[in-house]
């Protein structure tokens, strides 16, 4: 993926959450496990939802039982890119208004 593809997933995710403060900021990029073994082991965030974006990245939120979450980006070259970071997370009003299959 390139560097402009994945400013663009950037740019369009933030459009839909309101950053917060973590240890990891928005931007900060790494290896993709090291990225998942940092939210798991300091964070305490694990993964409840993923999804692939046209460019081939596919995007990841992590979520602790706090409520603290973050967005990952990962490139098809295995890099990962926090997109944003927040607190607050609530699954359950997310599943109650997901329409009926």
């Amino acid at each position: 993926m390139s560097c402009m593809s994945l400013k663009l997933a950037a740019i369009s995710a933030a459009l839909f959450v309101i950053p917060a403060t973590s240890a990891y900021a928005a931007g900060e990029c790494g290896a993709r496990q090291l990225m998942v073994d940092t939210l798991a082991q300091k964070f305490e965030e694990n993964p409840i939802a993923l999804g692939v974006v046209s460019t081939g990245a596919v995007l990841e939120v992590f979520v602790s039982k706090e409520g603290t979450w973050t967005i990952l980006a990962t490139s098809t070259d295995g890099n990962s890119c926090v997109l944003s970071v927040g607190i607050g997370w609530d699954s359950s009003r997310m599943l109650a208004s997901l329409p009926e299959a």
